[in-house]
């Protein structure tokens, strides 16, 4: 969650100092606020209990679409896509342990 939050932060106050690798993954400086924006309301959903399933779905999503734009660049297995796989296993893997509801849909053992 930290770390999402620092992106966020990173993207929206200071583009500048990310626009060598914002263009080098094929997205314009401008789009950086926005990208920011979306990480941040995904965060923000998945920390509040209530709306934690929502969250834990668009993050997915999020994070899928990252580690896609880094293998169409050819970054196989690269520490970004490890990060975002990482992520996302903390991430389903926390609601799991805080949420009876995910742990009745999705049961480990039978």
């Amino acid at each position: 969650m930290l770390a999402l939050l620092a992106d966020s932060a990173a993207n929206l106050l200071k583009p500048r100092m990310l626009s060598e690798e914002i263009a080098a993954r094929g997205f314009s400086l401008h789009q950086a606020p926005m990208i920011a924006i979306i990480i941040l309301v995904c965060a923000l959903l998945y920390a509040v209990p209530k709306t934690a399933v929502l969250g834990a779905i668009l993050l997915t999503g999020f994070l899928g679409g990252a580690i896609c734009t880094h293998f169409r660049l050819g970054e196989l297995f690269s520490p970004p896509q490890i990060v975002c796989l990482t992520l996302g296993i903390l991430a389903w893997g926390g609601l799991y342990l805080r949420d009876a509801r995910v742990r009745t849909l999705l049961p480990l053992m039978s």
